[in-house]
């Protein structure tokens, strides 16, 4: 793991202990009116349990959020992190959804972008190499860790006081933001490197011969249109890896709905919750556990090949490290009804993905992380049929078509830190309108003497 990371990681844990920290002096009597213990039992991280369902129809509210939900799913998928941050404040502030409701509508709307995203990008060849361009490898690794992330940051979305997820939210956020819109630069040199010793190459060759001689290693950027669609189509399906992330999936659907029907705080539940752990650490122990054979096994034969499109050495630290960060994405995304690519996306380029397959891999991964979270909500009734389904349309183009024009953009340019300066601006406009949205709503509990310190998780369910 280089420097840069080993720092992100230490500015990450030391703002996350220093929050959680604080919530222990806020807890303190003064914070609380008399009537606050009851307050215990219905304050948590939606502190409005009333469901509000607008009528779909047509007004400035619905025109502006069809716009600010198209901009958002086309921006969103093209970076790999879905805009979970940018949906969940358009819809309780523009269309007026309460948070619950609306977190399950951006569920939605993540689903439908993610799956067209996938769709278009199962048609294109991967930049530089005849292999597909989702890495299965890095999906079965970091799939069941961020639905168990998800499980987890649900549960402390209860437990957590609103404040403090805030604080965490723009920690996170800002971070990430920083560190990928840094990573972005450092490519955009190195492209720019590149195209000089392209034009100096086209120069002497010019010079010398009187004939244009490009040596294709130095447009790595560059999409070949070498193969048909359909054979395009049929090299990056994987059906074998396809059917073992259907099957995670289909577990952790299965767990979810039957631990819904129970008693919450019983035995069964705690039962069922606990068992979501051995189905996601053996799925990814099991390709943690190939990746490292197969280094191990590279090294000792003196290959230097990377094994999958992450150039990082599959030793125990970075396994771990990448596991952490699943689990961590994942919390986030249950704490804000997002698909956890505000930190997969960032992640995956910090391993030294090239950004055209950290995108298509992390819209993967989320494709299976949001549908979960939607099925689930459909079984609770918790969003309107009429506006998930015209919103999750809408998605459904934007993914495509924010695909489509940013792919044609970076393969006429030939700089893909054009991906990476856009998933930038995703995370950082979400820190924005989280951030402005989550201070406001602090400052209102501040003034009316709400309890700021952890909440019961049996108690406030």
């Amino acid at each position: 793991m280089a420097g840069s990371s080993r720092g992100m990681v230490a500015y990450l844990l030391t703002g996350f202990s220093l929050a959680v920290v604080s919530a222990f002096f806020l807890a303190d009597p003064v914070f609380k009116t008399p009537e606050s213990s009851s307050l215990l039992n219905s304050v948590a991280l939606h502190s409005s349990t009333d469901r509000v369902w607008p009528r779909l129809e047509f007004s400035w509210r619905s025109v502006l959020a069809t716009v600010i939900g198209f901009l958002g799913s086309a921006c969103g998928t093209v970076g790999g992190v879905g805009g979970g941050g940018i949906f969940v404040p358009m819809l309780t502030l523009i269309v007026g959804f309460d948070t619950k409701s609306a977190a399950a509508i951006s569920k939605c709307m993540i689903m439908g972008a993610s799956a067209s995203s996938v769709w278009y990008n199962l048609q294109v060849p991967h930049p530089t190499k005849e292999v597909p361009i989702l890495d299965y490898d890095l999906a079965l690794l970091f799939q069941p860790m961020l639905m168990l992330g998800i499980t987890v940051g649900v549960a402390l979305s209860v437990v957590f006081p609103y404040w403090l997820i805030t604080v965490l939210i723009i920690i996170l956020f800002m971070g990430t933001s920083s560190r990928s819109f840094y990573r972005g630069i450092e490519m955009w040199k190195e492209e720019t490197y590149l195209k000089s010793e392209i034009a100096d190459r086209k120069e002497s060759l010019v010079n010398s011969r009187g004939e244009l001689l490009i040596d294709t290693t130095f447009e790595p950027l560059i999409p070949k249109e070498e193969k048909s669609k359909w054979a395009v189509f049929c090299l990056n399906l994987n059906w074998k890896r396809l059917l073992v992330l259907f099957v995670v999936w289909f577990c952790f659907l299965m767990l979810q709905v039957v631990k819904n029907d129970v008693t919450v705080c019983g035995t069964t539940y705690w039962v069922i919750f606990c068992l979501q752990f051995p189905v996601a650490l053996g799925v990814f122990g099991y390709e943690a556990v190939k990746l490292y054979k197969e280094y191990k096994k590279r090294l000792s034969v003196g290959n230097t090949e990377c094994i999958c499109e992450a150039s990082i050495a599959w030793t125990p630290l970075n396994i771990a490290f990448c596991a952490l960060c699943g689990i961590l994405g994942g919390t986030v995304g249950g704490l804000l009804g997002s698909g956890g690519g505000f930190i997969l996306g960032p992640l995956l380029l910090e391993i030294g993905v090239i950004p055209q397959v950290a995108s298509a891999t992390a819209t993967f991964v989320m494709m299976f992380s949001s549908s979960l979270s939607v099925v689930e909500f459909y079984l609770l009734n918790r969003f309107p049929m009429p506006y998930a389904l015209y919103l999750m349309g809408v998605s459904i183009l934007a993914g495509f078509w924010g695909q489509y024009f940013v792919r044609k953009i970076v393969a006429f340019l030939g700089r893909g830190s054009i991906i990476v300066f856009i998933l930038s601006g995703v995370i950082f406009a979400s820190a924005l309108t989280m951030g402005v949205i989550g201070i406001e709503k602090s400052i209102t509990m501040i003034h009316n003497h709400e309890f700021m310190g952890f909440l019961g998780f049996c108690s406030s369910q």
